[in-house]
C-alpha cells in the first residue's frame, strides 16, 4: 500500500478520497480497492517517515482536507521500488513443503491433498473468469491484472499435475 500511494501522489498531490478513487478507477474490480482509514492511517505512517508531506487545505462547507504531495525522499524510495525486479518463482512453495513432509510422516494422503489443492485452483479460476466478466471491457489494466492472475491459477494447475504424475 505505502508504495502503490507514492506512486500515485508522484503523479499529482492529492488527498486520502482522491487516491482511493485513483486506484478504484485504475484497476476496477480486479484489484480491491482499500478502505479509506487504510489510506490515512499509510499516509499518516508514509508523513512521519518523511515520505510525504502533508498541506491543510481550507474548504468553504467542509471541514479542512490534507493534501498529500510527494518528498525527495519519497521519490528516492519510488525510484527504488521501481527499478528492483520483483520476486519471481518462489522456490520454497508451502503447498509443496506439505505434499511431500506430510505422506512422509503419516499424517496425510498425497492423493487427498493434491485433490484438494486442485479444486481450490479450479475454485479460484472460476471466481477469477467471474471477476474477469464483471470487468469494464475499457479497463485493459484491470483486465490485464486478472490475466495474470489467471496465467499463474492455470501454471499452479499444470505444475500440480505434474507433481501428480511424478510422486504417485
Amino acid at each position: 500500500m505505502r508504495l502503490t500511494l507514492l506512486a500515485l501522489l508522484a503523479k499529482e498531490p492529492a488527498h486520502g478520497y482522491e487516491l482511493k478513487q485513483a486506484l478504484e478507477q485504475i484497476f476496477g474490480g480486479a484489484y480491491p480497492s482499500p478502505n479509506i482509514g487504510q489510506i490515512y492511517v499509510t499516509l499518516g505512517r508514509l508523513e512521519k517517515d518523511g515520505l510525504v508531506r502533508a498541506v491543510d487545505v481550507e474548504q468553504s462547507n467542509r471541514p479542512n482536507k490534507k493534501v498529500y504531495y510527494l518528498t525527495a525522499a519519497g521519490r528516492e524510495i519510488l525510484d527504488t521500488w521501481v527499478d528492483e525486479p520483483t520476486e519471481g518463482p518462489r522456490v520454497r512453495d508451502e503447498f509443496f513443503m506439505k505434499l511431500v513432509l506430510a505422506p512422509m510422516t503419516g499424517i496425510a494422503d498425497r492423493m487427498a491433498m493434491i485433490n484438494r489443492q486442485r479444486r481450490h485452483y479450479l475454485g479460484l479460476m472460476r471466481d477469477l473468469n467471474e471477476l474477469a466478466e464483471r470487468t469494464d471491457p475499457e479497463n485493459r489494466v484491470a483486465l490485464l491484472l486478472v490475466e495474470g492472475a489467471m496465467l499463474h491459477v492455470q501454471a499452479d494447475l499444470d505444475w500440480l499435475e505434474r507433481c501428480q504424475e511424478d510422486l504417485s
